[in-house]
């Protein structure tokens, strides 16, 4: 005859409750290492640009990134603000200690990085056909290695007058194309008259870079452009005003 052992309903019902958990454990723990990961801590944003984003010919406390920085309504998304920008420098323009967007971006740029916004530049006028836009490509593509969540915002080169050069046009289009095909948002402030009306008063005496008043008209422009953007990852933040 055999002996049948009587299996003991709650000890089954444990163990089976136990291997479900062991099971979740390690769904869970593949999910965190290859799937998604959620904004976590204050977002971080990099300018990369040229002179008009490093404050020449007005100061460094005044450039409008800095403005951004220390505007108390802007605070509250608690975000950390990285200017990379240097005086002179484009997608191929080399510029003050040798810098490019794309060094830029390289110094700059992490993966910690939520939005990279990118403005100018017409010192690329004159270079050659394509040349622009093959090196703002692999800038856009040099953030996607560096930072895959990061929002690219690319803002083409300004101009002050409703007839600008066609040189300023080639590179604010080659700009444009090489955003488009990386996915990144294109914002074209020739299109949209950024300046144009009041440049006697938002461009300095030089005639080139923005006055006091022009950094905080591009402080306004800017902080309406990256706001959107990163009051999602931002702990405690409310949403931007119409």
């Amino acid at each position: 005859m055999r002996n049948h052992t009587r299996r003991n309903p709650l000890l089954t019902t444990m163990a089976i409750a136990a291997v479900c958990l062991s099971v979740l454990a390690v769904l869970s723990a593949c999910f965190s290492a290859t799937g998604p990961r959620s904004a976590v801590g204050p977002p971080t944003i990099v300018i990369i640009g040229d002179s008009l984003s490093t404050g020449r010919g007005t100061s460094p406390d005044e450039a409008w990134p800095n403005l951004v920085r220390n505007d108390p309504g802007f605070q509250r998304f608690q975000a950390t603000i990285v200017n990379a920008a240097h005086d002179g420098s484009g997608y191929v323009s080399v510029g003050e200690d040798g810098s490019t967007f794309g060094s830029q971006v390289d110094a700059a740029v992490t993966d910690g990085t939520r939005v990279v916004l990118f403005f100018g530049s017409e010192n690329d006028m004159g270079t050659s056909p394509g040349e622009t836009e093959a090196a703002a490509a692999r800038a856009f593509a040099s953030v996607k290695a560096r930072a895959p969540q990061a929002d690219i915002l690319v803002i083409g080169p300004p101009s002050y007058t409703r007839t600008p050069e066609a040189e300023r046009l080639d590179i604010r289009d080659q700009d444009k194309a090489a955003a488009l095909k990386a996915g990144a948002d294109f914002i074209d402030p020739i299109d949209l008259g950024w300046i144009m009306d009041d440049a006697s008063d938002l461009i300095g005496p030089d005639g080139d870079h923005p006055s006091v008043a022009g950094q905080q008209y591009l402080q306004a422009k800017m902080e309406a452009l990256i706001g959107p953007r990163i009051q999602q990852a931002s702990p405690g933040s409310t949403p931007v005003a119409g």
